[in-house]
């Protein structure tokens, strides 16, 4: 299944978080904190001079205003291009 976001939104799938510390600790989910970062989907009507995002980019965002949905077993988010708040470079 394809989806394309509508209006000046953006397709992003969370990144995973680690189960256990670099020392092999196991982290509940109750005390997870959670991570806003993930990879850009697909990308609504969004002038590139206004935000340059682009598919595969890995994002900072912010979480509170998002859509969250399932597709063949995978989370994703549709969120506003101003809930992004920075890009991964590197």
């Amino acid at each position: 299944m394809q989806i394309k976001p509508l209006g000046k939104r953006v397709l992003i799938k969370p990144v995973k978080e680690e189960e256990r510390t670099r020392g092999g600790i196991f982290i509940p989910e109750t005390a997870k904190e959670k991570k806003k970062q993930g990879m850009v989907i697909e990308i609504g009507n969004i002038d590139e001079k206004e935000t340059p995002i682009k598919k595969g980019n890995m994002v900072l965002y912010t979480g509170y205003s998002s859509e969250e949905m399932e597709i063949d077993g995978e989370k994703y988010l549709i969120l506003d291009v101003k809930d992004i708040i920075a890009k991964i470079e590197g």
